[in-house]
């Protein structure tokens, strides 16, 4: 569906909430917003922050009321603070995949799609399957059979526990039948560093952060983690196409309002929101620091949420993978 169809839907999408709605709450929702508005994120400087940033940005202009950006450490701080949040339109949340992984990796008082009503999948960025030269594979292909012939030979280098490239590299293990060890580091930058230093031989890392290295032949991209070949790893296969069926691994920025806020609110935030992203220099600007503009439907979001649960659950469930 293109952007103006898009558009046009969701604005339908509110004429129709706002006609079913109670009368009650189609007073609120006719009367909102009447004052500041704030979004919960992480902490200052990742991709929930960042994507934050540029939405409050966006429907400040657009709600004309200041939509203020409150970093949290840790994704239970936020949960929690959303959790207790009226549903009235006033506490929003942005904030990626580890909402709906963290229950995931240990039992947690909240449920992402039953406490929080999805807005919009605002941004999504993913990761580049990258090796050490010394790795004797230019192929997803080779890879998986240099695995297979030498298992538990190679390792690669992950974040903390339940973290976006720790959880891509044991899906694609899952899902291509391989025995890679994981070597577990507290930032991406130590580990890339290692990576290039031959330390550690494969990562699922941020193309940012790997593009130079990448470029001046310290590391060998092989693949793409998304769905589909991105702009942000331009000439390289996905996993999925390149030997691995039915991998899918990207980071999501999302936008959520409170369970059981107005429906008519929801699609207003959701046509606002969306609307903004896709300006040229929104799009431009968030490319840039490596991020995709998606912009998606409620329903669309939930769905992208629901399959990355079916996902990684049985992953998670079968390597016994647990919160540190």
């Amino acid at each position: 569906m293109g952007i103006a169809a898009r558009l046009q839907t969701n604005a339908i999408i509110v004429a129709l909430a706002c006609a079913t709605l109670t009368p009650g709450l189609a007073a609120a929702a006719d009367t909102w917003p009447q004052r500041p508005l704030r979004i919960v994120t992480s902490e200052p400087g990742g991709g929930s922050d960042f994507t934050a940033r540029v939405v409050a940005q966006g429907l400040s202009m657009s709600l004309g009321q200041q939509v203020i950006v409150d970093n949290r450490a840790g994704t239970v701080t936020a949960a929690q603070i959303m959790v207790k949040a009226a549903p009235d339109g006033y506490t929003l949340l942005s904030y990626n995949n580890s909402l709906w992984t963290l229950p995931l990796l240990q039992p947690m008082f909240y449920d992402v799609l039953r406490d929080f009503t999805p807005v919009t999948l605002a941004t999504r960025s993913p990761n580049v399957l990258v090796a050490h030269p010394s790795v004797p594979v230019t192929t997803v292909r080779e890879l998986v059979a240099h695995a297979k012939a030498h298992p538990g030979t190679l390792n690669y280098a992950s974040g903390t526990v339940g973290s976006t490239n720790h959880l891509a590299a044991e899906l694609f293990k899952a899902l291509a039948g391989v025995n890679i060890a994981r070597i577990s580091y507290k930032g991406s930058g130590f580990a890339v560093n290692d990576l290039i230093g031959g330390q550690v031989q494969l990562m699922f890392a941020t193309s940012g952060s790997i593009a130079p290295h990448v470029k001046s032949g310290r590391l060998r991209a092989l693949a793409v983690t998304s769905a589909q070949p991105s702009a942000l790893a331009p000439g390289l296969p996905t996993v999925a196409a390149a030997g691995v069926p039915g991998y899918e691994a990207v980071t999501m920025y999302g936008l959520y309002a409170p369970a059981k806020t107005a429906n008519a609110i929801i699609a207003r935030l959701n046509q606002d929101a969306g609307h903004f992203l896709q300006t040229p220099d929104i799009r431009e600007k968030l490319f840039g620091a490596g991020v995709e503009t998606v912009g998606s439907s409620p329903q669309e979001f939930s769905a992208a949420i629901r399959a990355d649960i079916t996902r990684l659950t049985k992953v998670i469930k079968d390597a016994n993978i647990r919160a540190e």
